[in-house]
């Protein structure tokens, strides 16, 4: 399995379809070092994502945006 280091830098435009929300995003990819971290648990190599304060709050409030766009598309029966 590959893994990387993602720097989430701006997201540009969400939308959701087929099931999907798709984000359209500024990023820096780099090959995650060979080094295991300390704070692995399980030993296993995992793709960190790290993003500024307000890239993060940026990412909530827009997918709170599509999910309750989702959520409205829902019979009253599936809710």
């Amino acid at each position: 399995m590959k893994t990387y280091s993602i720097e989430l830098q701006q997201i540009t435009r969400m939308s959701n379809g087929h099931g999907l929300i798709n984000a359209r995003v500024k990023a820096d990819v780099q090959p995650l070092r060979a080094s295991r971290d300390a704070d692995d648990a399980a030993g296993e190599p995992g793709t960190t994502l790290s993003m500024s304060i307000e890239t993060a709050r940026v990412l909530f409030l827009l997918l709170k945006a599509q999910l309750a766009e989702v959520d409205a598309r829902k019979g009253r029966s599936q809710r």
